[in-house]
């Protein structure tokens, strides 16, 4: 079954709302790192199922994603049931790749819990092999990317792990005790 390109797409996209599930917490009383991953598949399996990319396409045609590389910055911890909603942003793409942002929000009160900046790869599930997206799909996300286009760029976008280089001046007068 082929879909059709939808005539519009919300910007962002804005998934169902879901809850912090018991089994969630870790011994600190949050919610443990790797289920805010969860959260987030949820949410994009929610996005990619609207542009034709999600379990129909993997029987039918055998095409799906494969994650290639993401980036997770928490900022405020989600505790048991917490309700969240997660926005997705299609930042880029191309004839096989998918640039996207998410957020993961209380859904209640609005306060971003956590980011992630993700690039996905469309797959042939029989090869395993990086393929260009079906005509239909990749018409879905010229639709969704000029409706998304819209949006500001995320902040965080392109953001680079590291700890801060100090120069030699600044250790210099760290070593001596001087403030600046």
């Amino acid at each position: 079954m082929r879909k059709r390109t939808p005539v519009f797409f919300f910007a962002p996209f804005v998934s169902s709302t879901m809850r912090v599930e018991p089994a969630w917490i870790d011994f600190n009383g949050h919610l443990n790192m790797a289920y805010y991953h969860v959260i987030f598949d949820r949410a994009m399996a929610e996005a990619f199922d609207l542009l034709g990319i999600g379990p129909d396409d993997a029987e039918e045609r055998k095409g799906s994603f494969f994650t290639a590389e993401v980036h997770t910055v928490y900022k405020r911890e989600l505790k048991l049931n917490d309700p969240v909603r997660v926005t997705f942003q299609l930042v880029d793409h191309d004839e096989k790749r998918l640039h996207y942002y998410l957020e993961i929000r209380h859904a209640t009160e609005g306060w971003v819990s956590a980011t992630m900046e993700g690039m996905s790869l469309h797959v042939n599930l029989e090869t395993r092999k990086v393929t260009p997206f079906p005509d239909d799909i990749g018409a879905n996300l010229a639709v969704m990317k000029a409706a998304h286009g819209r949006l500001a760029k995320p902040q965080p976008l392109g953001r680079v792990i590291g700890i801060p280089v100090k120069s030699e001046a600044h250790e210099a007068l760290l070593a001596l005790g001087t403030r600046h």
